[in-house]
């Protein structure tokens, strides 16, 4: 018959008045010593890297020192049992255990979610909840509770609901959900840094990814806690209804968003203008993107609207825009000279391209003056255009006052006719 817990803690405090611990404690003390030299061995031959593998890395770093030494020990035990008691190395094990598994969930939860206050709540509670586990299955009173929670339990048709069933599967689910997730982060960050693959491509594939180890995640937690996947059916079969009359905008939104991901139309960085706002996008997601603005703003646009309005993309083919200053000069100025000058101004400024040139072209004959039009092109969109027509207006304007070229206002000649004094 087995030993359960609850003698297994008695045992060896009775095992403290005997020389029995006396073999047990080298064994522990040297399986401690070697994992410790073995993983400060690891530490320094591991490369240091980036990205996912860097995540790999230091999950295996962290959890090397628990899971070498729970090896050593257990190979100890095994060795020493048939002449000694191991009662110290059976609880030295469940420590160990328990270690590994704080530190990985620690580890995995940190490089999933963004730091915040709840990850470092949850990273305690994860904590608690493992050690309180241990100290119960230590002292024996872990079946007790477990069979308490057994007993708690409901019939819903043939299928028996408990509350041990209830928290396992949540407990499988958080564990599984986790687990996928922490995998997605990895995987994602692989395709994210893979050079060869077009932007777009990889964004789709980091979200098909994730996608699918979470629903693997969750087909694989729920017949472990003990659930029939097949009432999934039912559950699968409200979730399209729901689709199809209340949630036709987020499935529009999902499906909008692979499209302009595998078509290719528009990329993280492009500028563009949207419904008369212009921007440069800094994220592109399935459901929506983010679009900032130069004033520093961030507009979260629904992919569906992408999709069904006119999206200008001024960096889709050629990031080259033409930039179009209009300018008037009176009748009574040096026209040659005028347009020197503006050619002059656009030239002098270090965002206007060379090639094609800036010119000046003479637009029409106005009431007031002459229209002219000064054309440039660059290659910066997204540095904006008000910035660089003012400083353009601005040595037009220096350079205007020096030449002498005036810049008119609007006048009106009246002519009376039949001027002559009126008679008394």
């Amino acid at each position: 018959m087995p030993q359960t817990s609850h003698s297994l803690l008695v045992t060896f405090l009775d095992d403290l008045d005997e020389t029995k611990i006396l073999w047990q404690l080298p064994v522990l003390i040297l399986s401690l010593a070697l994992a410790w030299g073995f993983t400060r061995l690891l530490k320094s031959y591991l490369p240091k890297s980036e990205g996912a593998l860097k995540i790999g890395l230091g999950g295996v770093a962290r959890v090397t020192f628990p899971l070498v030494a729970l090896l050593l020990v257990v190979i100890g035990k095994t060795v020493l049992k048939n002449w000694h008691s191991i009662h110290l190395l059976n609880i030295a094990v469940s420590l160990l255990l328990a270690l590994a598994l704080v530190r990985l969930a620690v580890y995995a939860l940190r490089h999933i979610f963004a730091p915040s206050g709840w990850l470092q709540g949850s990273e305690r509670f994860i904590a608690t909840a493992i050690w309180l586990g241990l100290a119960l299955h230590l002292t024996g009173f872990l079946p007790e509770i477990l069979e308490a929670m057994d007993d708690l339990s409901f019939n819903i048709g043939k299928q028996k609901i408990s509350l041990l069933l209830i928290l396992s599967g949540i407990l499988s689910v958080a564990v599984t959900l986790l687990a996928a997730m922490w995998l997605g982060r990895v995987l994602e960050n692989r395709v994210m840094s893979a050079a060869n693959l077009e932007m777009n491509l990889r964004v789709v594939l980091s979200k098909l990814i994730r996608a699918a180890l979470i629903v693997l995640g969750i087909l694989v937690a729920l017949p472990l806690a003990g659930i029939d996947i097949t009432v999934l059916s039912v559950f699968g079969g409200a979730l399209g209804v729901g689709i199809g009359f209340g949630l036709q905008k987020i499935a529009s939104n999902y499906v909008s968003g692979f499209i302009i991901l595998l078509d290719k139309s528009i990329h993280p960085g492009d500028s563009l203008t949207v419904e008369g706002r212009f921007g440069t996008v800094s994220r592109l997601t399935a459901r929506y993107m983010v679009l900032k603005g130069l004033d520093g703003t961030e507009a979260i646009i629904p992919n569906e609207t992408l999709i069904s309005s006119t999206v200008i993309n001024h960096s889709y083919s050629d990031r080259q825009i033409r930039i179009n200053i209009p300018l008037q000069i009176s009748y009574q100025s040096d026209l040659p000279r005028a347009m020197t000058i503006m050619k002059e101004a656009a030239a002098s400024q270090p965002r206007v391209l060379a090639d094609p040139e800036p010119k000046v072209y003479l637009k029409s004959f106005g009431d007031n003056g002459i229209d002219l039009e000064l054309g440039l092109w660059i290659d910066d969109p997204e540095d904006g255009q008000l910035n660089l027509r003012s400083d353009i207006n601005l040595e037009i304007w220096r350079k205007f006052q020096e030449a002498g070229v005036e810049i008119p206002y609007p006048q009106r000649d009246i002519r009376i006719i039949g001027g002559g004094q009126p008679h008394a």
